[in-house]
C-alpha cells in the first residue's frame, strides 16, 4: 500500500497547477489530472494570483471608484437602518405608555367651572 504524501506541495508545482487551472474549462477534470482536490486549486489560485497581479485595481481605475461608492452607500444604508430602528423603538415605547395611562381619555387639563 502506497503512503499518502503529508505536507505541502512545492511552490513550483502550485504555480504550475494554477497556470494549468487558468487554461482549462473543466476544473474537476484538471484536479483529477493533477491529483489535487479542486478546493486546494482554488486556494492556491487565491494565494498566488494577488502576488502576480498586485493588490486590487489601480487607485484611479473605474472599478476602484465604484468600490468606494459602494462602500459609501453601504455605510449610508447602515446609518439609515439604525435611525429607522431607533424611531420604531421610540414609537413602540410611546404606544406602550399611552396604553398604560388608560383608554378612556384622561383628566381634563382645566377644572370645570361650577356656575
Amino acid at each position: 500500500m502506497a503512503k499518502k504524501r503529508v505536507g505541502k506541495f512545492p511552490k513550483a508545482f502550485r504555480q504550475y497547477a494554477v497556470a494549468r487551472l487558468k487554461q482549462c474549462d473543466n476544473i474537476v477534470e484538471r484536479s483529477k489530472e493533477l491529483g489535487v482536490h479542486r478546493r486546494l486549486l482554488y486556494t492556491w489560485r487565491d494565494q498566488l494570483e494577488p502576488a502576480e497581479g498586485g493588490e486590487g485595481p489601480p487607485p484611479n481605475s473605474g472599478e476602484a471608484t465604484l468600490r468606494k461608492e459602494v462602500s459609501r452607500l453601504k455605510r449610508a444604508l447602515a446609518d439609515k437602518t439604525l435611525e429607522a430602528d431607533f424611531f420604531a423603538g421610540a414609537l413602540h415605547t410611546v404606544k406602550a405608555r399611552r396604553q398604560r395611562s388608560g383608554d378612556s381619555g384622561g383628566t381634563a387639563s382645566t377644572p370645570t367651572s361650577e356656575a
